[in-house]
């Protein structure tokens, strides 16, 4: 019967938070150390703080090695901001522009 027992690499002996290891038996039968390494919780929209989508979500040190269609989406604010916040952006400075535009069509009325 082949032996369930297995150490860790290297001198630090705690399972913590980012040591985490597990048993991964080789094709020779051994207990060997795998290192667990952590998720990254990805890219967030800068207005409404969700999760971005079509972006990978790894450590922001390893972003610079991905390509850039992995590291943006093909639209304004690709990489920064959600749909749904860039679509109410464009509404808003296109309802402040309409507004604009009555208040002076109001105001030469009002002057004749």
């Amino acid at each position: 019967m082949p032996d369930n027992r297995w150490t860790r690499v290297g001198r630090h002996p705690y399972n913590t938070r980012s040591h985490r290891a597990r048993a991964i038996r080789t094709p020779g039968g051994a207990l060997k150390q795998q290192k667990i390494v952590k998720t990254a919780k990805g890219p967030k929209c800068s207005d409404c703080k969700m999760t971005l989508q079509g972006i990978k979500h790894i450590k922001s040190s390893k972003y610079h090695a991905l390509k850039k269609r992995e590291r943006t989406v093909s639209r304004a604010y690709g990489g920064s901001c959600c749909a749904n916040c860039v679509k109410t952006r464009i509404m808003r400075a296109f309802l402040l522009e309409e507004q604009k535009a009555v208040k002076k069509v109001l105001a030469e009325r009002s002057g004749k």
